[in-house]
């Protein structure tokens, strides 16, 4: 039996990314690039607290961003980095490469007062509200709240 799913048996996943915890950013990177990998359509929708990892006046600035179990972000990195887990940096790049659709809310943006200028320009960021990101859900695909 052939565990491999091909490619057109795979829904959409769509991850809604909230919270301003880099460790739950993290791995909604994780579960984003592995979906891709395995071929599957992955769309990324950051919103409030979590759309301060798309800045790019300070790239870094989720360094300084709560990490459950880390003093911050930045050691939780550097922890992974030891252990030879993906860091932050490289996943975000893999989700570049693996065409994952980056969203943000347009409503977060103004709520954690970032401009849509100051958005990283090594993603396409595509800046949007509730009802696009519903839209681009696929109806038998899967929504996770992160």
């Amino acid at each position: 039996m052939n565990s491999t799913p091909k490619t057109d048996d795979l829904e959409k996943l769509s991850l809604i990314v909230h919270s301003a915890d880099v460790s739950k950013i993290h791995y909604a990177l994780v579960m984003a690039a592995g979906a891709a990998a395995m071929g599957k359509p992955v769309t990324l929708f950051f919103t409030m607290g979590a759309s301060k990892v798309l800045a790019k006046a300070d790239p870094l600035a989720w360094h300084n961003m709560p990490a459950e179990g880390y003093a911050n972000g930045l050691q939780m990195d550097n922890s992974f980095k030891q252990r030879g887990v993906a860091d932050f940096e490289t996943l975000f790049q893999a989700c570049i490469e693996l065409k994952v659709c980056f969203m943000v809310c347009e409503m977060g943006l103004i709520a954690v007062e970032i401009e849509k200028s100051n958005l990283r320009d090594d993603a396409n960021i595509e800046i949007t509200g509730v009802v696009t990101f519903l839209h681009d859900a696929s109806k038998d695909g899967s929504i996770i709240f992160i």
